[in-house]
């Protein structure tokens, strides 16, 4: 069983909050991918759908997760199901850093509204 240590994950910044990638292909694991998302107060991410499933768990602060149109309030403790194929965005409208832990399968992308599509490099 590999032990992914603090200092071997890699970090990635994109569309204002940051991606600590623990648990991705380079790292050892097989099918899964897992990161912590650190999303400053005041960031707003392009909504986006997802190819795969996500599993989304808000562990500090609190976010709007507008999800295939419908706005949710999510607070700390909560997990929010993001089913492939849906759309998604993240606002975070408090004075303060939420932090999340997501995990997916390999091979995720999102496509923009405007049809460009994204490979999170911590998820390919």
């Amino acid at each position: 069983m590999p032990v992914v240590r603090p200092s071997d994950a890699v970090v990635h910044e994109m569309h204002g909050a940051r991606f600590v990638a623990h648990a991705t292909p380079s790292t050892g694991s097989r099918e899964l991918c897992a990161w912590r998302g650190e999303i400053p107060a005041g960031t707003r991410t392009p909504a986006h759908t997802v190819s795969r499933e996500e599993i989304f768990h808000l562990l500090d602060g609190e976010l709007l997760m507008t999800l295939d149109g419908t706005p949710h309030r999510v607070t700390a403790g909560d997990t929010v199901i993001v089913h492939a194929g849906s759309t998604l965005a993240v606002e975070n409208p408090t004075g303060g850093t939420a932090v999340s832990w997501v995990t997916t399968s390999h091979g995720l992308e999102a496509t923009l509204g405007d049809g460009t599509r994204i490979v999170p490099p911590w998820a390919a």
